[in-house]
């Protein structure tokens, strides 16, 4: 079954739309707490207290989704307009632009983790490049008081076009040279709280380490103490001074990066994202969410002020084994033997369609034989300048890029990812027509009304469970990435990947409801917005739901599981996606080949398609 079908709840063109059944008419405080990588079965009371308290006495969402490709600054585009990434563009961390970002190092394939980058793709594409209003936009537009804080990349994308002219932005980069400036009444507070000006920086959790030295065995404790105490101290006091409503996201690197940057595992599957630099990093985020409840309780805040808890995505233990890849077969200074190294797809593209590998992200010169890009990434053709093929790599996906709309291309780049047993599901642009084997990339949200270039191919990578009571805290992935076998990654279409943690509390939410309905982190931001009374003037329409049924007195809607498969490839191959729907809104579960992706067991691929 190949039809289209919009992601779209019919009375949500704007945020507005009547969902519960009355708004208050003094808006309420919002905080928005992101725990970046999160996994949603991993939460106890012994792993995070504060953060299965909020779940046990507010809204437990237990069956929640990222969007897929399941990325932070993707996920972060979602939470902060209420849009699938068809709309938004970010398609994932790494994009490819159709131009050369100076920022981003002089190439096309940026890394938007970045507020220069951010900046400077906003330039080029008319000031805004997500093309929606986000909510701390609309947000300080009705006199609301605006703060993001936290990781670099996703927390500037939440007010990116301010510039920090009215929102607060704390990030990685405050007080440095690319930083978003802070105004002088926050320099003056910070002062008085004895805080510094300039953000502490990761130290030893920022190191990977290499194929031969483990990474980081600490948490990223001092840097998020100190945004804690930002927001504890300074922010929360200054917004309750304000005496008018307030929305602050709180972005937390951990525990993604104490689980990517893990040293527990240095080139074995086990115990990968399970160690205790893993377990460290949640507990760190934990710890500054129970820093901001007392801050609230302290400040007579609590009363007025819903939390909502939500992670960008799930994550993986990365492997790096493929039996028919000839990137593994090759030789390489920085890569164990038969493993595969960073830029796979992008080597083993270029050999099975003949063309030349360039690295854009060394002035396009020439890969070479055993050799890697630099950054996984790649242009394919004689001219670099005027590629024929773009690799965005970004982990347990990568997107594939086709500038010339070339039809016979797509096909046998198609043909040669079906040939690799790495390959879990392939997604195609709708505008190149259907090829077996491939399902089109609108089932997925991902054909919308976005500015930057859509992905021509989307490649999900395969994954498994290592074995353990709850599968999806013990997923493995292949990831195309500079981290190693052990370490941890996200991106793909694993279960592991796409069930994220989202939990709520406060005076517009129920009390100890557990929710069965499939939410996703597009639905938060709708949601955000609902409960502040804002109103988007959305241009796309790929927009989520509100969750009305976490609400007092809020509908409570049906839902249903269906599946799509495509046609099967000459090998036997198909891609079949698993997902549920509320009304026609759409959940995705899994996806990929039957038995290479994990929740997609091998006999599903035979399944009759469901949920017409």
């Amino acid at each position: 079954m190949r039809r289209t079908i919009v992601l779209l709840s019919a009375s949500l063109f704007t945020f507005a739309a009547s969902a519960a059944s009355a708004q208050n008419a003094t808006p309420r405080n919002l905080i928005l707490f992101v725990p970046d990588g999160l996994r949603g079965r991993i939460v106890t009371p012994q792993t995070a207290p504060a953060m299965a308290e909020v779940r046990d006495k507010g809204v437990n969402f237990k069956n929640s989704h990222s969007l897929f490709p399941t990325f932070t600054m993707a996920n972060g585009s979602a939470m902060a307009s209420g849009h699938y990434l068809g709309d938004t563009g970010t398609f994932s961390n790494t994009i490819y632009t159709g131009y050369s970002s100076v920022p981003a190092g002089d190439t096309v394939v940026p890394f938007i983790e970045n507020d220069a980058v951010l900046g400077d793709v906003d330039e080029h594409f008319n000031g805004d490049y997500l093309n929606e209003e986000t909510i701390l936009k609309m947000a300080r537009a009705q006199n609301f008081s605006t703060a993001a804080i936290g990781k670099l990349g996703p927390t500037y994308l939440f007010d990116h076009t301010d510039g920090g002219k009215n929102t607060i932005v704390i990030d990685d980069s405050t007080g440095g040279k690319n930083g978003v400036p802070l105004s002088d009444e926050m320099k003056d507070a910070l002062t008085k709280a004895g805080l510094p000006l300039v953000t502490t920086p990761r130290g030893e959790n920022s190191k990977a380490g290499d194929a031969k030295t483990p990474g980081t065995t600490t948490a990223n404790v001092a840097q998020q103490a100190y945004m804690a105490d930002v927001a504890a101290k300074v922010v929360l006091p200054m917004f309750k001074a304000r005496n008018k409503p307030f929305v602050l996201v709180f972005w937390s690197r951990d525990p993604d990066g104490s689980q990517h940057n893990t040293g527990d595992s240095l080139n074995t599957i086990t115990p990968g994202i399970n160690g205790p630099t893993s377990m460290a990093g949640i507990k760190n985020a934990d710890n500054n969410l129970a820093q901001l409840r007392k801050a609230l309780d302290d400040l007579g805040l609590a009363a007025s002020t819903n939390i909502i808890i939500s992670s960008d995505h799930g994550f993986s233990t990365i492997s790096k084994e493929s039996k028919t890849s000839p990137s593994a077969k090759m030789s390489y200074d920085d890569t164990p033997k038969d493993f595969l190294p960073m830029g796979f797809v992008a080597i083993d593209l270029a050999k099975a369609l003949n063309l030349p590998l360039h690295d854009p992200n060394n002035k396009n010169a020439p890969v070479a034989d055993n050799a890697h890009p630099k950054a996984g990434n790649g242009v394919l053709g004689k001219d670099p300048t005027k590629p024929d093929l773009v690799i965005a790599t970004n982990g347990g996906s990568d997107l594939i890029y086709i500038p010339g709309k070339d039809r016979k291309l797509a096909d046998r780049t198609i043909k040669a990812l079906l040939e690799q047993d790495y390959v879990s599901g392939i997604f195609v642009d709708d505008e190149f027509g259907n090829f077996p084997g491939t399902l089109p990339m609108s089932q997925l949200g991902l054909k919308g009304k976005a500015v930057v270039p859509h992905p021509s191919i989307v490649v999900n990578f395969r994954s498994w469970s290592s074995g353990c009571d709850e599968p999806t805290n013990c997923s493995v992935q292949i990831a195309d990435t500079v981290l190693r076998q052990g370490q941890g990654m996200h991106g793909s279409f694993s279960r592991g990947d796409t069930l994220n943690f989202t939990a709520a509390i406060g005076p517009d939410f129920k009390s100890a409801y557990v929710n069965p309905l499939p939410v996703s982190n597009a639905d938060v931001g709708a949601t955000a917005a609902k409960i502040m009374g804002l109103t988007q003037k959305a241009k796309g329409k790929l927009i989520g739901r509100i969750m009305t049924e976490a609400m007092p007195n809020g509908a409570t809607p049906k839902a249903y599981a269906g599946t799509v498969k495509s046609k099967p490839a000459a090998n036997g191959l198909r891609t079949v996606l698993n997902f549920q729907r509320v009304g026609s809104q759409r959940y995705f579960d899994t996806a990929g080949f039957p038995g290479r992706t994990l929740g997609l067991d091998a006999g599903e691929g035979k399944q009759k398609t469901a949920g017409k």
